[in-house]
């Protein structure tokens, strides 16, 4: 069963400070295409490297730490190392399509 996207507990600051891989996933509950896609996202995020942080945040408007990053289509999911961004998938289509940035995580 998937984790349902939680509300905003983050700030920028909070992400900056984040040490080791991080997978931050911007999404709603009620939104279609992201229910969707969470069975690739899934599959990709079972393979990742151990201690890899995987933080749903639900999104919409006014929502400051989605604006940060210029979230605007959901799912997107921000792959970051010791709180810098080092890659982004938005409506992954296939755990390939999230694997691939993984990568650049080990």
């Amino acid at each position: 069963m998937n984790r349902p996207y939680e509300p905003e507990s983050l700030s920028q600051q909070d992400v900056a400070a984040l040490t080791g891989p991080t997978v931050i996933e911007f999404g709603t509950n009620w939104c279609g295409i992201c229910k969707g896609a969470q069975p690739a996202i899934a599959e990709a995020l079972a393979d990742a490297p151990g201690g890899l942080r995987h933080i749903k945040v639900e999104d919409g408007s006014g929502r400051p730490l989605g604006r940060a990053f210029g979230v605007k289509l959901w799912p997107t999911l921000v792959f970051l190392q010791d709180g810098k961004e080092v890659a982004r998938v938005v409506r992954p289509a296939s755990a390939d399509a999230v694997r691939e940035p993984l990568r650049q995580l080990a």
